[in-house]
């Protein structure tokens, strides 16, 4: 089971790395918008600092999950995103849940996996 979950964060970690740079590098190819995604590609793109900052904390939030000693930090960081995604894909591109679905169970696996270390910020 531990080769799985190594697999598994190794593979989710590169994603959100993935993601991440290229909000930097624009490298992969983006589908046109139409309708109201078009007005929220819109409205990101009028917030300057928004993409960069999800960006940072997709590549920062996917290396620290890669590695098994910052894997809790990582999950935590990448949290916000994971709900960010699957709101989007639940409202905008239902097509899409189904990925979004998986990665967040991914997410809350490692989560509940660390439990223990998080018990400290609420006790």
């Amino acid at each position: 089971m531990k080769i799985v979950k190594t697999i598994l964060c190794v593979l989710f970690g590169l994603m959100f790395i993935n993601a991440g740079l290229d909000k930097f590098l624009h490298y992969m190819p983006v589908p046109p918008l139409e309708g109201e995604m078009l007005k929220v590609g819109e409205a990101f793109m009028q917030i300057k600092w928004l993409f960069p900052l999800v960006g940072a904390i997709e590549v920062i939030g996917g290396l620290l999950f890669i590695l098994p000693k910052t894997r809790a930090l990582g999950a935590i960081v990448i949290l916000p995103i994971m709900v960010g995604v699957i709101l989007h894909n639940a409202i905008y591109m239902p097509s899409g849940l189904m990925i979004a679905g998986v990665m967040f169970l991914i997410n809350l696996w490692v989560i509940g996996d660390n439990w223990k270390k998080y018990q400290v910020l609420v006790s």
